[in-house]
């Protein structure tokens, strides 16, 4: 007789005979006791076995297991929509709705779809253990269709080289649609055509921003680049030409008017835009005083919804270049008609404060007001009074700068200066705010911003730091101030009371792990940081952190690991506080000209003034969203202007040799930044040596294999400047050696 032949099953026929289960039940779901009766699985170690293939299988992605319930195949519907992310390597991805695992989509199956595009896409045939795969069946809309580079035009044809490393190819551009472009002109082109067989699209010229290296056109490239406007629409302008400058009698009446009370803006000395004024006068109460921050009503001019309106919406802010500024507003609106220029009746909305001189608000209320501003101040000049009158911070003295000699008080004992009592008054609430939110853990990071001289063509022939002194931070406090109560008045309820939909300006907690990871790198420098505990005892553990770094070696880079571990400030209808300010209510209630939120403040708070119902939320958030992502766009357009002039001016001092530290890392190598003009440019990994250096990021450090030399943050190095890239905004530095620590 014979044999009865005896299978062996191991973990790869096991493998398979489940690929196969599953494939053949989609979407069922099974218990592994399920599983097992199925398979014939009928002792304890197959079982075991399975459980294991199964854990492999969930790892792979192959199924999916949810706990406390069963395994199914990991199928997703057929067509699914999300957003696709280009690679310049070919390896390109696709996100779908509410995941967030990125789906591998090679370029033969992309479609032509481009960098943030929305895309419909369908997974190919899923074999276990290999990559799973999309390929792009529609695109459903695109993330942008312009794109800003250099033309390079023959007789025949011309193309459009960018630096934008989405994009798999130049743009080709026909001669008939060149738009008078010539060779090297910085120009905005549309794509209106990508062949399936073709790897470059077809443009036409949208604009030309002008030649190459000039500097209206770098700049306007810049803008262009990250689609934010560079010059204003005619008909919008027109608009508000039209607009009258009269305030009639019945208008004022209708307000409360300070125009007979001291009020003063304070701005940088080249601006324009005055949008927020302080008046100040005593109550007749010993030691009280009253104090009205005052901010223009551009509501009153700009109707919702009307043609202004809807320009200022897509802006959503003022865009600050090195040179520049792109305004929200029409230059009538902002420069004239709502700013509040001395010596002119305008129209303001008002938080009107009364405070002792401890800078304890005793009540307040907000008011439509009309002020007649009496000086218009730059910092500087308020700077000077405060040293003068021996007012001024210990530290702002400590700053770089002339500083002007103490001098003794008039005759009377009255301060010097045009409005100095005032002034004074003014400093010391602000300092007695200042100090009282820091007793509450709000957490402050004053640190030094470069700026730039420049010529009349826009060429940088100087730089310096902008530090905020004792004078920025009087109007920062006051602006505060405002903001918090504003914010107070709407979103604090009785229990029971439905909340009314509001704009907040929210901050949330920082990451934890990016939390555990500061605390373990600031560690190696002696310090503790708690990382556990209420939001109050972690924003106290990392003001002690800053305050003990002050003035230290690593002072700087405690700093800026200290900011990377922040979460970004953004706009929204659901409140979770501001944690960085520790205020459970915040807004943006003081820069209407500027910020397009605030104009959404101000209408509400008019409209539940007036008892209004409330706004709809979805529609409200979605507004918040918008604001928040041009919010994050205009910096970045702002920092690359500053990353062009900052390369601009080492490009007038290459071989020229530096001091300064290691203010950032990656795998490709370490920036520095120099000492004496605050500009940033990249030693690559080649440069530093002979050995092979891997990137710790834990650590923020650089660690060589062989000789295991480290770079870290915050340590000082020689320079010198080797390229300077215009067209990147790059600046490459080579080693020349490493200095000791300050």
């Amino acid at each position: 007789m014979a044999k009865k032949l005896v299978i062996r099953r191991n973990k790869q026929s096991i493998a398979e005979e489940l690929e196969t289960f599953f494939t053949a039940h989609p979407g069922r779901e099974y218990s592994l006791q399920d599983i097992s009766k199925a398979l014939k699985l009928k002792t304890h170690p197959l079982k075991l076995l399975c459980a294991d293939v199964l854990d492999d299988m969930v790892a792979d992605d192959f199924v999916s297991h949810k706990r406390g319930g069963g395994y199914r195949l990991n199928q997703r519907s057929q067509a699914m929509e999300g957003i696709f992310v280009r690679k310049r390597n070919g390896r390109n991805s696709f996100i779908p709705d509410g995941e967030e695992k990125a789906i591998l989509v090679m370029e033969r199956n992309s479609m032509h779809a481009l960098d943030g595009d929305r895309v419909k896409a369908t997974l190919l045939a899923r074999r276990r253990r290999h990559t799973p795969e999309a390929e792009v069946v529609e695109i459903v809309k695109r993330a942008k269709d312009t794109f800003v580079g250099e033309l390079k035009v023959s007789d025949h044809y011309a193309f459009l080289l960018t630096q934008d490393r989405t994009l798999p190819g130049d743009i080709f551009v026909p001669i008939a649609s060149l738009k008078g472009g010539r060779t090297d002109d910085k120009a905005v082109v549309r794509i209106v055509d990508w062949p399936e067989e073709q790897r470059n699209p077809v443009g036409e010229v949208v604009d030309v921003l002008g030649h190459k290296g000039e500097n209206d056109a770098e700049m306007h490239a810049i803008l262009a680049e990250y689609n934010l406007p560079y010059k204003y629409p005619e008909d919008v302008e027109r608009q508000a030409e039209h607009i009258s400058d009269r305030i009639s009698e019945a208008e004022i009446a209708r307000r409360e008017d300070f125009r007979d009370v001291l009020t003063f803006t304070i701005d940088p000395h080249d601006a324009k835009d005055f949008d927020d004024a302080l008046s100040v006068r005593a109550t007749g109460e010993e030691g009280v005083w009253e104090v009205g921050v005052h901010i223009a009503d551009v509501t009153y001019y700009v109707k919702e919804g009307d043609k202004i309106d809807q320009e200022a919406l897509r802006r959503a802010t003022s865009v600050y270049l090195v040179d520049r500024t792109i305004p929200m507003l029409p230059e009538r609106l902002c420069n004239y008609l709502c700013s509040l220029r001395p010596n002119e009746d305008k129209l303001t909305y008002s938080a009107i404060f009364r405070m002792n001189e401890a800078g304890e608000v005793l009540d307040w209320h907000p008011a439509r007001t009309v002020i007649r501003s009496n000086r218009r101040f730059a910092y500087e000049e308020v700077q000077a009074i405060l040293e003068q009158n021996g007012e001024a911070s210990p530290e702002d003295l400590l700053q770089p700068g002339d500083h002007p000699q103490r001098v003794q008080p008039n005759a009377d004992g009255s301060p010097v200066g045009e409005y100095a009592k005032e002034l004074i008054l003014l400093n010391r609430l602000a300092k007695a705010l200042r100090a009282r939110r820091q007793t509450d853990g709000a957490i402050s990071f004053d640190r030094p911003e470069i700026r730039f001289d420049v010529d009349e063509k826009g060429h940088p022939v100087s730089t310096y730091f902008k530090v905020a002194k004792d004078a920025n931070k009087l109007i920062e406090e006051f602006m505060l101030l405002a903001n918090r109560h504003v914010a107070e008045l709407i979103g604090k309820r009785e229990k029971g009371q439905k909340p009314r939909t509001f704009v907040y300006r929210i901050h949330d907690v920082p990451d934890l792990e990016k939390l555990e990871r500061l605390s373990g790198f600031v560690r190696r420098f002696g310090y503790d940081l708690r990382t556990t505990g209420s939001k109050d005892d972690i924003n106290k553990g990392l003001n002690r952190l800053l305050a003990d770094s002050k003035g230290k070696p690593e002072e700087d880079v405690i700093a800026e690991v200290t900011l990377r571990a922040m979460m970004k400030a953004k706009y929204s209808t659901h409140n979770v506080g501001h944690y960085g300010l520790m205020f459970r209510y915040y807004t943006h209630f003081t820069s209407p000209i500027r910020r397009y939120p605030d104009d959404m403040v101000h209408r509400l708070l008019t409209r539940y003034l007036e008892g209004g119902k409330s706004v709809n939320q979805d529609t409200t958030e979605e507004l918040c969203e918008h604001c928040s992502q041009m919010e994050q766009l205009a910096a970045t357009a702002e920092r690359a202007s500053i990353k062009y002039k900052q390369v601009e001016f080492m490009a007038d001092r290459l071989g020229q040799e530096f001091e300064g530290k290691i203010s950032g890392m990656n795998e490709f190598g370490v920036y520095v930044e120099l000492d004496n003009n605050g500009c940033e440019g990249m030693i690559p990994l080649a440069s530093l040596g002979n050995d092979y250096y891997e990137f710790d990021e834990d650590n923020y450090q650089l660690v060589g294999r062989r000789e295991h030399h480290r770079y870290r943050l915050g340590d000082r190095l020689r320079i010198r400047v080797a390229q300077a890239n215009l067209d990147r905004r790059q600046l490459d530095f080579e080693l020349v050696g490493r200095l000791k620590k300050d």
